[in-house]
């Protein structure tokens, strides 16, 4: 979840790679020559220089088997129209069920969820908040994890926000003694003096559920109260620093506090949003817009030049806080620090002599990828190696036996990048099961990269290494070590002149040809005005109609191959798939020819399915939300260089361009059609599936989103009671939930 509220933190001069062309200094072809010419993506690999480019002097990767593509399939439903119903609308022949929501109970031994936010603080075993990423495993006999179906298993869902917090209290949230405010990490915050219950329920229903899953007598996905592996990890759940052998004590020394003076672990996991599962069966957590919660008050000043620059990058809040300013939750805003600082943690200043004696270094602890055993309790591992930014999805490459295996991330804010991550270690299918034993091996060592896309349809993986001569000698922030830069891996991409996405959130990797997808959700006219188009980022336009918005509102979806279908490649070749417009738009905006069947804005989560190989899309839209609520969507993908070239003509604002780029075949209604649409004011996002594909878990996340505060109203006045009106007790608050949909005839999903 972002909608459309992130700041701009990356202000970096980065040029794109036209202007590299323009200056003659790679090569006289210039992609005008290749769109005049006609050279489409297909052809590019018979160009000497195209392919080539972006091996950086590499020997060429060994390539890597590629499955056969099947015969392709035909989605099998009828499409499903608009609604701005507050229910779940599915096709004709499909049902659903809720599965759990915010607040279900864990255990027996606590009260069943009131809805009336009279809880205290038993956050720790319910169900948390804002279901986003989730995934199935699978039980073996012995109680671990299996890849085949075996009748038992763990359903692993993320919890993102604390953006309905007011839900979770009686009266809404409290400041200064005064009840029914509702504050967001968004929003501005009046430093009033919080009750720390409040807070501490806050906190808790942050982070991750793991819950036992199976089916009753009568055929119903239901979850198991009292399973030995019921388990939740949280905001307070402590964890495992991990990191290079050859770089741990660095990483370690960004990580003191005086909760651990050594920096070997830290606490919590918050804004859990996309996810990955690993090949050994674990499960990664992306922590994604956790640096809005931390706290500076007034009169603090900024520990060190470097330290403030670090933390504006990241929007991590500094000194001066006021009123008007302030964003945070104002979890340090309590009568007292609390028992093991749980809430002065929250307070970055620095009061102490060092950091071992404050918490200046709490932000640094936050922004990695989170390892998590499903079936063990192990402590979870921050994965340090693979960067700390606004981490949206860490989807591993199709795994060979004997190669090295690379996950792809993205940073979810405007003028981010898409990341990727290459293990040392090359993979071995005896690992299978092997738990975080296994992730130390792979995910501990390694190489991090970021993508710059070229104009021509190639791209390239850049290395962020404290060696590179452009990292070494980056004037906006001195790296201290190769620490330095996994920490500040936002920084270190800016260095290396990586291209500016339109908000980077979930990958996906498509299993019958392993091209791996990226969701550019959207972004605005500062961000992408029209002298700032780029062949990946092409159009700069007006939304004008129901919800006007401008840049590119609507988004798009990118997807790449590597060089030699290789996970070590330092070279791939990319286009777009699919760009989300509204039907009626001209055919400048609306280039993928979508109608009222299949329209959609702001693609989000993204996910392919191994049973039907269809991709599903789910979005998380503010621009077409007059229209219709949010959707899935399910496609049938073709791959890389199936389309043709295209030029598109830009216009926003009096100012007007034309933009070359790469689009994929024609989709059309029989290869793209609306699944699902979700209630009033929810985001879909979050979706995994049984091994025979004959089931498919949803989340339906923060219905009722725009309900507001209470006021001087004596009860809220909500914009959904989902999904308590439709029979998930108790009725009233809307709450988040995971749903189970299946088919009245037992088939596939989607076929």
């Amino acid at each position: 979840m972002s909608h459309d509220h992130d700041e701009i933190h990356n202000e970096s001069p980065n040029e794109h790679f036209q202007q590299v062309l323009e200056r003659g200094t790679r090569s006289t072809l210039t992609r005008r020559h290749l769109i005049r010419g006609g050279v489409g993506l297909a052809a590019l690999s018979s160009i000497p220089f195209l392919a080539g480019c972006g091996g950086g002097g590499d020997e060429t990767p060994a390539p890597t088997p590629t499955p056969a593509t099947p015969t392709e399939k035909s989605l099998g439903f009828d499409a499903v129209d608009k609604s701005l119903l507050d229910n779940v609308v599915l096709p004709a022949g499909y049902t659903y069920s809720v599965l759990h929501a915010t607040g279900d109970r864990l255990v027996s031994s606590i009260p069943a969820y009131s809805n009336l936010g009279t809880e205290t603080d038993e956050w720790t075993m319910r169900v948390g908040d804002h279901h986003d990423g989730m995934d199935l495993f699978y039980i073996d006999g012995s109680g671990r994890y299996s890849s085949s179906d075996t009748g038992r298993a763990v359903l692993v869902v993320n919890h993102e926000s604390s953006a309905d917090a007011h839900f979770f209290h009686p009266s809404g949230q409290t400041s200064g003694g005064v009840s029914g405010k509702k504050f967001s990490q968004f929003d501005s915050w009046d430093l009033g003096v919080r009750p720390e219950l409040e807070v501490l329920k806050e906190i808790n229903h942050h982070g991750v559920s793991v819950v036992e899953v199976g089916k009753d007598s009568g055929g119903k996905w239901t979850y198991k109260i009292d399973s030995l592996y019921n388990r939740r990890i949280t905001g307070q759940s402590p964890m495992r620093i991990t990191g290079p052998a050859a770089h741990l004590a660095d990483i370690r020394s960004f990580m003191v506090t005086r909760y651990d003076t050594t920096g070997a672990t830290s606490r919590g996991t918050l804004n859990n949003c996309g996810h990955g599962k690993t090949p050994w069966g674990t499960y990664l957590a992306c922590e994604e817009n956790w640096a809005a919660y931390f706290f500076m008050p007034n009169g603090s000043v900024d520990v060190d030049a470097r330290t403030k620059t670090s933390r504006q990058r990241y929007g991590v809040m500094r000194a001066p806080n006021t009123a008007a300013t302030a964003g945070s939750q104002g979890w340090s805003n309590t009568a007292t620090a609390g028992t093991d600082d749980r809430f002065g943690r929250w307070n970055v200043s620095a009061p102490g002599a060092s950091a071992a004696q404050d918490f200046r270094n709490e932000p640094n602890t936050f922004g990695f990828i989170v390892e998590i055993d499903p079936l063990a309790s192990g402590t979870p591992a921050k994965r340090v190696a693979m960067g700390r930014f606004a981490h949206e999805a860490a989807v591993c490459g199709l795994p060979v036996e004997g190669q090295p295996l690379a996950f792809y991330m993205g940073c979810d804010s405007r003028n981010e990048y898409i990341y990727k991550f290459v293990s040392s270690a090359v993979w071995s299918a005896a690992d299978v099961g092997g738990g975080l034993a296994a992730g130390d091996k792979y995910l501990n060592e390694g190489k991090l990269y970021v993508a710059r896309f070229n104009d021509n349809g190639t791209g390239e993986w850049l290395e962020l290494n404290s060696a590179h001569p452009l990292i070494a000698g980056y004037a906006t922030y001195t790296f201290a070590n190769q620490a330095d830069v996994l920490i500040n891996a936002r920084h270190a991409a800016d260095a290396v002149g990586a291209t500016k996405m339109d908000r980077p959130e979930w990958g996906a990797v498509n299993p019958a040809n392993g091209e791996i997808y990226f969701t550019l959700t959207n972004s605005n006219a500062a961000s992408r005005p029209v002298a700032g188009t780029n062949a990946a980022n092409p159009r700069s336009y007006a939304d004008n109609d129901g919800r006007a918005q401008t840049g590119n509102p609507n988004g798009h979806i990118i997807r790449f191959k590597e060089t030699a279908g290789a996970s070590s490649a330092t070279g791939f070749t990319w286009d777009i798939f699919l760009f989300g417009a509204e039907e009626d738009a001209s055919t400048d905006i609306n280039l993928s020819g979508l109608t009222a069947k299949n329209a959609f804005s702001s693609p989000d989560g993204l996910w392919f399915s191994k049973a039907s190989g269809i991709c599903w899309i789910q979005t998380d839209d503010g621009a077409y939300t007059d229209e219709t609520n949010c959707m899935l969507l399910a496609a049938i993908p073709g791959s890389v260089g199936d389309g043709r070239a295209i030029t598109v003509n830009n216009s926003l604002g009096g100012a007007t361009g034309t933009q070359a780029t790469f689009i994929g075949a024609a989709m059309g209604e029989t290869r793209l059609r609306r699944f699902l649409v979700a209630p009033k004011g929810s985001e879909v996002t979050g979706i995994t599936e049984t091994a025979d594909g004959k089931a498919i878990f949803v989340n339906i996340q923060h219905p009722g989103e725009n309900t507001p505060a209470l006021g001087a109203a004596a009860s809220f006045t909500f914009q959904s009671q989902w999904p308590g009106n439709q029979g998930h007790a108790p009725a009233g608050r809307p709450r988040s939930a995971t749903i189970v949909i299946t088919r009245t005839d037992g088939g596939v999903i989607g076929l």
